[in-house]
């Protein structure tokens, strides 16, 4: 199979699935001889992959994990799903790796800042680095990115666009419980 992409349209845009089950240069968080998602990026994402690296265009029903992904994906935007089972495999720096493993941790419809990262990683000075590394996660909404604020709350970057990131957030907030009259 090796590397091979799929453009998959959703209600926040077209989005660009890679997926590979070559080895990555460095070894991420699944196996490294594993078909994994190794790319998710929306249209006009500021760090998007050379043409290069994402191997051919293939048929999103026709392979698998990107079938499946893509189904995780939609799922997810339609409120019915909050985890994602879709293999995902990162080939970050080492510090890039420990800031995007701690970013899986972040449970669904929370936040959490840069600066608690960077402090929960050992060094609060950290904070510019995780935001770097934040921004260039590589399979974003999967790998929750979306879910980090700045230290006062404020939405800041995110490589899909800052109006993703509210429309994410807005999807993971709960809805508020209706109060019923008892008589």
């Amino acid at each position: 199979m090796a590397t091979r992409h799929a453009y998959v349209p959703t209600r926040l845009g077209d989005l660009l699935l890679v997926a590979s089950d070559a080895a990555p240069a460095v070894a991420g968080s699944v196996s490294p001889a594993a078909d994994a998602l190794i790319g998710l990026y929306f249209e006009g994402h500021w760090y998007p992959p050379s043409p290069e690296t994402i191997g051919e265009r293939v048929d999103e029903h026709a392979d698998p994990l990107i079938a499946r992904a893509a189904r995780e994906l939609r799922e997810y935007l339609a409120g019915e799903r909050r985890e994602f089972g879709v293999p995902v495999r990162t080939a970050g720096d080492p510090t890039s790796e420990r800031v995007w493993e701690r970013l899986r941790r972040i449970p669904y419809g929370e936040t959490v800042t840069y600066g608690r990262i960077a402090t929960e990683l050992g060094n609060r000075g950290l904070a510019q680095r995780v935001g770097q590394a934040v921004g260039h996660n590589p399979v974003s909404i999967i790998i929750p990115c979306h879910r980090v604020v700045g230290a006062d709350g404020s939405l800041t970057g995110f490589a899909g666009g800052l109006d993703r990131k509210r429309a994410l957030l807005a999807f993971e907030e709960p809805a508020p419980e209706s109060v019923g009259r008892l008589f």
